[in-house]
């Protein structure tokens, strides 16, 4: 049978006679969702037999719309179905709400809210019926998702929208919500209560997810429901009263948009011609004659669709009219409806705030690039308010571990004197060069509280895992992106772009951006992730208002250099920039520009606020380094340093991208990157100790353990941990704050600088003319020869120096000049014509004299290995040893890999290096002595870092020039490694020592052989 009619007690002879039949599919959903509203409601009692048949006719239902194009059709259609969804939904969310957090009037009132603890005894109270009953409205959910997915949707969402199904769905993500968000105490529960409440959150939570996926489908392609929705969202009423008296962000004003918003949807609330008649059928053949599920709700806007001419106001533009509508703001219009009308968009107060709140260069270049000097006076007054500016605590116990990052305060009012000074527009009031925080504005923070978050949809990416998650991202960016060939209003406006703006508007907004991004950083989403790829198209979206400026320093905590979020924000455009190398648009096009002023902003934070301060934290390390201030007044942790270095690491990946392509890289030359770069590298040097590549062995202990006896075969604790012996060292301490290493940095940084120095475009040779001329300005020669000691925090760094020498020597006079000065301040060591050696103690024969004098020892440093180690002085006339290897048996008695340390290339190099031992020979003013002097306090791999030469320094024994490349980067790998043992402060010669075996066990010498293998992962 194809269709059955409504039973006879549901309708009379004349109603059966009237009303169009229902498929089988229909009469057995519709009489199913009747059933369970009655079981909800109590009204009729509904026993469990029958909610037996309820289930089952929902789960075939369920089951028929996803595999049934002509089931699902036929439902879509049936404004009966979509009725009763609403009914049963209205009747589940407070039945669900009594027996899980409490009665409806409590929700609303703080006195009468129930705790945390009294949620889970309902919970677990009412465990069994609450199971039931969302599962089958998950069931329910499921069956409304499917209804929309039909070759004309735009019909069922508007039978969706006439029932008002929508706010149904808003009310139940808000349960949801409600429920899983609840900090549940799981560890005062019994396993089998703790079983329980789980299993129910975690029905909560599919039901939370089909609810979104319901609301994709609802607003996919549908401007009018996009609009519907994104209102709904944003337009909160906690936030509304919090925003009424305007913010610190434009002067935006909520309340005046939301009335500007509905007069919008009043003027398109007209549905299309199909929905239309079914929606008139169903009202002139059941409604009307008083059959269930009853009338269509008459409240909302929407309502002239079906009723009968004249029964309500009509306000919505004509449908047939396509005349294009050139908006007019009338100012004195007392009817805000016409006045709104006649400005055509869809609200003025969001298209002013934009005017205000913009890029201030979308137009023209207003904001200039802060000049280098700046940037260091900058550099000196945040050095000099470090303290300071940490001077409260800001964080609580229990929010160490928050990784929430809340809305950043207000800049302070010295902002926008130096917005004039440095010549920015004087209408953005986010100047991009704002001051230090000073104290009194930080003071009473909430940046790491945890209260409640306004919007509907914040709470959500707390709750839902990353596959859970998915169609909140589609939703955003289904409202906001503006893709390519989409429709104009009538008033030429893009609605797309227009969401996007009131998205960023809004508290609830912004709060939901900021969650979102923080979500990436919590759960470590990889770029091919789709979350990752749907959060790019999302900040795609806020980049094609320039509105990246402002969702930036919205996006800031005033106590952090740079918030969570903000740091996935630039790994964000990063990888969208990065998408533009693949493919890249026209230097003239306006993308171009306008990637390029994103490009400016950025800079401009990196220049006037990344570097700075963290140029600041760095010198702080270095005075703790070196004994001038107390460790106690080091002002964050190390959670902060971990926080300020993944910043930097991002702007320095989104350099690196940018530097990857000619049309970009001149900015960042013409805007003198360069002294960021090496400021960076300064500040590294001066704050953080090199980590050797291989750490000596604590004899003294080692000692100690082969002085205790070993255990007695018949001791029953033998081979077992003990108090006195125990077998596993316990976990190393973690390292405080000033300690803290910055790992990584040096090698992006000089891959940056590499990139730079680069010939021009069509060029293979000569370096780049002004970026060598901006490191020797900026004294960068020492800075890179200093990054030429192995650093085990930075890998790799020699090999990226030395394509950095090649290129700054390449064509460069003065940097020649500049090298072959600091090689001559330090003379050719005299190994054979010095004064010769204190004769030995008197009475000793010529024999012993022999002896004695090839068993002179001295200490020097080794690249890569700590401490001091000793090697013997041959004797004059002594023949040479080929090159020192580690005997075996040295230290611990373990076999020697056999390495050797590298040989001195050559004579000019030689001159590099620095003398072993004044009291022969009297290179640098006697800096053995000293060393060995100060061994006990410097146990680093390297002495203090090469300074730059004097004025007056003679060229003498300079190095020869070379014409052919091959030549000259060999001359520039010699000079990499003599710039290492010169940092060192200690000359290392194969033909003068060998290691002594009782003060060494290995050494690092064939590092240079096995990382110059590397070379060709960076030419």
């Amino acid at each position: 049978m194809a269709s059955m009619t409504l039973p006879l007690e549901m309708a009379s002879p004349v109603a059966m006679d009237s009303r169009r039949a229902l498929s089988v599919e229909e009469l057995c959903f519709t009489s199913a969702m009747s059933c369970f509203e009655g079981w909800l409601k109590l009204d009729p009692a509904i026993g469990h037999r029958t909610m037996q048949y309820v289930t089952k006719f929902i789960s075939r239902t369920l089951e028929k719309t996803h595999n049934l194009k002509d089931v699902r059709e036929t439902l879509s259609k049936s404004v009966e179905v979509w009725i009763w969804l609403t009914r049963d939904f209205a009747a589940a969310i407070p039945s669900l709400t009594t027996r899980s957090i409490g009665p409806l009037a409590s929700l609303n009132d703080p006195d009468k809210g129930v705790t945390p603890q009294e949620s889970t005894a309902l919970i677990t109270k009412n465990y069994s019926s609450l199971k039931d009953d969302l599962q089958l409205l998950i069931k329910l959910m499921h069956i409304a998702r499917n209804l929309l997915v039909v070759p004309e949707p735009e019909i069922p969402q508007d039978l969706c929208a006439a029932a008002q199904f929508d706010q149904m769905l808003y009310q139940t993500i808000i349960l949801c919500i409600n429920v899983t968000s609840k900090a549940y105490d799981g560890d005062v529960l019994e396993e089998a209560a703790r079983l329980k409440l789980s299993e129910i959150t975690e029905l909560y939570k599919k039901l939370l997810v089909t609810c979104l996926q319901q609301a994709h489908n609802w607003i996919a392609k549908n401007d009018r429901n996009k609009m519907a929705f994104w209102s709904t969202v944003l337009f909160d009423d906690d936030a509304l009263s919090d925003e009424s008296d305007g913010n610190g962000y434009g002067e935006f004003r909520p309340d005046i948009a939301k009335t500007e918003v509905q007069n919008w949807f009043e003027r398109n609330s007209r549905f299309c011609d199909k929905a239309r008649q079914l929606l008139t059928d169903y009202e002139d053949a059941v409604a009307s004659k008083g059959l269930p599920p009853g009338h269509l709700p008459c409240i909302s806007p929407l309502a002239w669709n079906w009723l009968v001419a004249g029964t309500v106001r009509v306000r919505a533009d004509d449908i047939d009219d396509d005349t294009k509508v050139t908006p007019q703001w009338k100012e004195d219009e007392p009817d805000k409806f016409e006045q709104d009308k006649a400005y055509g968009r869809v609200s003025r107060e969001v298209d002013t705030w934009w005017l205000k709140i913009r890029d201030p260069n979308y137009d023209e270049w207003v904001v200039p690039m802060p000049t280098v000097e700046f940037a260091q006076q900058r550099t000196e007054n945040c050095k000099a308010n470090l303290v300071n500016r940490y001077a409260h605590s800001y964080r609580n116990a229990e929010h160490e571990d928050s990784v929430h990052s809340a809305e950043g305060t207000p800049l302070p009012e010295g902002a926008a004197d130096q917005e004039g000074k440095d010549g920015g527009g004087g209408h953005y009031v986010h100047d991009y060069n704002d001051d230090m925080i000073e104290e009194e504005d930080i003071d009473d923070d909430e940046s790491y509280g945890e209260g409640p978050m306004n919007g509907l949809l914040t709470e959500v990416p707390n709750i839902l895992d990353p596959k859970q998650i998915e169609a909140l991202h589609m939703i955003v960016k289904s409202c906001i992106l503006d893709n390519a060939g989409l429709a104009l209003s009538r008033a030429g406006e893009n609605l797309q772009k227009t969401r996007c703006r009131m998205f960023l508007a809004m508290e609830c907004g912004r709060s939901l951006l900021r969650e979102i991004l923080v979500f990436i950083a919590v759960w470590e989403k990889s770029e091919q992730s789709l979350i990752f790829q749907l959060t790019t198209q999302i900040v795609e979206a806020i980049h094609h208002s320039a509105l990246v400026p402002y969702a930036w320093q919205s996006l800031r905590i005033p106590k952090d250099i740079i918030s969570p979020a903000q740091t996935v924000l630039l790994r964000l455009v990063n990888n969208m920039f990065r998408a533009r190398n693949n493919d890249p648009p026209p230097a003239d096009s306006k993308e171009h520009l306008r990637d390029v002023k994103l490009l400016h902003f950025l800079f401009i934070q990196f220049r006037s606020r990344i570097v700075p301060e963290c140029a600041a934290l760095m010198h702080l390390q270095a005075q703790i380094r070196n004994d001038l201030c107390d460790p106690a007044d080091f002002p964050v942790d190390s959670w902060d340093m971990e926080r300020a270095k993944d910043g930097i690491q991002q702007f320095l990946e989104l350099l690196t991208t940018v530097n990857e392509l000619p049309e970009t890289r001149h900015y960042l030359i013409e805007w003198e990157a360069t002294y960021e770069l090496l400021a960076l590298l300064k500040g590294l040097e001066a704050g953080v100790p090199k980590k050797p590549m291989v750490e000596m062995p604590n004899r003294s202990a080692a000692r100690h353990q082969q002085q205790q006896p070993p255990p007695h075969p018949d001791d029953p604790d033998a081979g077992y941990d003990s108090e006195d012996h125990p077998l596993a060292p316990p976990p190393p301490p973690e390292e405080p704050a000033h300690k803290y290493p910055w790992a990584g940095i040096k090698g992006q940084i000089l891959h940056i600088l590499a990139g730079l120095l680069q010939p021009p475009p069509g060029r293979s040779s000569p370096g780049n003319p002004e970026v060598q001329s901006q490191i020797l300005r900026h004294n960068g020669v020492i800075s890179l020869l200093n990054c030429c000691v192995y650093d085990d925090h930075n890998r790799y760094a020699r090999e990226r120096v030395q394509i950095c020498l090649k290129w700054l020597m390449d064509g460069s006079d003065e940097a020649n000049k500049y090298l072959r000065e600091l090689i001559a301040m330090s003379p050719p060591p005299n190994l054979r014509g010095g004064p010769p050696p204190p004769p030995p103690p008197t009475g000793l024969s010529a024999g012993s004299q022999s002896v004695h004098s090839a068993q002179t020892t001295t200490s020097l440093r080794i690249d890569g290995i700590p401490g001091e180690v000793k090697v013997r002085l041959r004797a004059p006339g002594e023949a040479g040893l080929p090159r020192p290897v580690i005997p075996s048996g040295s230290g611990s008695g373990g076999s020697s890999s056999g390495r050797a340390l590298p040989p001195l290339a050559n004579a000019a190099a030689v001159a590099a290096v620095v003398d072993i031992d004044d009291h022969h020979h009297g290179g640098m003013g006697g800096g053995g002595n000293n060393n060995k002097n100060n061994n006990n306090n410097n146990n680093n791999n390297t002495l203090a870092p090469i300074q730059p030469p004097g004025g007056g320094v003679g060229t003498s024994g300079g190095m020869p020039s070379r014409s052919r490349p091959e030549e000259l980067l060999r001359d520039i790998i010699t000079l990499a490694d003599e710039a290492a043992r010169l940092a060192m402060g200690r000359r290392l010669d194969a033909d003068v020592g060998r290691l002594d075996a009782d003060q060494t066990e290995e050494e690092g010498g064939d590092e240079e052989d096995d990382e110059n293998d590397d070379d060709a992962d960076f030419m």
